[in-house]
């Protein structure tokens, strides 16, 4: 099959592009780096049956000529992090809402499969977990700049799933709950590498607010397993679908953790929201996913144990720094 992947040269986009390139499938990576990175993608630049195009998916015909010679489309380009949202609220709303709609009214002329990729996020501060699929959406106000990323996304499926309603477009949405693995930058504020990143340096691991909202964190093998197979399910079209691990934490126990699998003396400190995003931030308290669909749909559900996924991620981190380390040494 041929593949496009926008945002492909992100964390989850680089790792699908892998996936499918492993079994032989065709893949073309469109992203602008505006939060990918080449870095991502530069162990897949020999495969065979790969192509990538720096550029946006605002140009059109360029995002008209890669849909004409895929199969599917894996929508992935989109303004991620807590930090980037807060901090660029336009920016978010215009990546997220034109580029979907970018990508569906290109799909829709050839009838192309979409999966697009939505967020935990969208169930804002709904209390009944775990969190299903036909939940009700309880967002903030729109006076809460967070909440600008919950309703793009949402505004998405809306989007997604009228092209498919309306003009028969096969779309899949699925909802991921935080996805973490190797390559997945703390830049924008993603939690679990901020937190092995510090605990490597010696560095204080900043938690923010009390520590006790707690989170599910899927290994990004997983979440690819999981696209992989919903995309090879006829009966996945039309529908939305979680996609997370069901092991939860809180933060405090999760800095606890990496703290102890890292085997760091850095200290952990608390950060008011108040200081670490802007004023009245809100936040979830709990986010879990129900995956009976998932699992019903596609016979997977992932289950890479919490301890496992860390201590991939702290490989990682140090597999970076040894060459800068060496470099250094030897300048000396």
């Amino acid at each position: 099959m041929r593949f496009l992947i926008t945002g492909g040269a992100g964390f989850i986009g680089s790792h699908l592009a892998e996936h499918l390139l492993q079994r032989g499938d065709a893949v073309a990576l469109l992203d602008n780096l505006s939060t990918g990175s080449m870095e991502n993608i530069r162990h897949l630049k020999s495969s065979e049956g790969l192509s990538y195009h720096l550029d946006s998916i605002e140009n059109r015909q360029l995002l008209a000529e890669l849909v004409d010679d895929a199969d599917v489309i894996v929508h992935l380009a989109a303004a991620v992090g807590v930090k980037l949202i807060v901090e660029s609220p336009v920016r978010t709303i215009e990546t997220n809402v034109n580029g979907t709609q970018h990508v569906l009214e290109a799909a829709s002329k050839k009838r192309k499969v979409v999966v697009t990729a939505s967020t935990s996020e969208v169930y804002g501060k709904n209390t009944n977990v775990p969190f299903h699929e036909n939940a009700d959406l309880v967002l903030g106000p729109t006076t809460k700049g967070r909440w600008s990323y919950a309703a793009s996304k949402a505004l998405d499926e809306f989007l997604a799933l009228s092209y498919w309603k309306e003009k028969k477009l096969p779309v899949i949405v699925v909802r991921l709950f935080n996805t973490v693995g190797p390559r997945q930058t703390g830049r924008y504020g993603m939690v679990l590498p901020n937190f092995v990143k510090a605990a490597l340096d010696g560095k204080p691991i900043s938690v923010y607010g009390n520590g006790r909202q707690s989170r599910c964190f899927c290994d990004v093998r997983d979440t690819v397993e999981a696209l992989a197979r919903l995309i090879d399910t006829p009966r996945s079209v039309g529908e939305v679908i979680n996609v997370g691990n069901t092991e939860e934490i809180s933060i405090e126990a999760l800095a606890r953790l990496v703290k102890e699998r890292t085997r760091s003396s850095s200290p952990i400190e608390f950060i008011p929201y108040d200081r670490a995003y802007e004023p009245g931030f809100e936040d979830m308290m709990r986010r879990v996913p129900s995956i009976e669909k998932l699992q019903a749909l596609t016979g997977f559900r992932p289950q890479t144990p919490l301890n496992e996924i860390i201590d991939r991620v702290t490989a990682y981190f140090q597999s970076k720094s040894e060459p800068a380390h060496h470099a250094a040494t030897s300048a000396v």
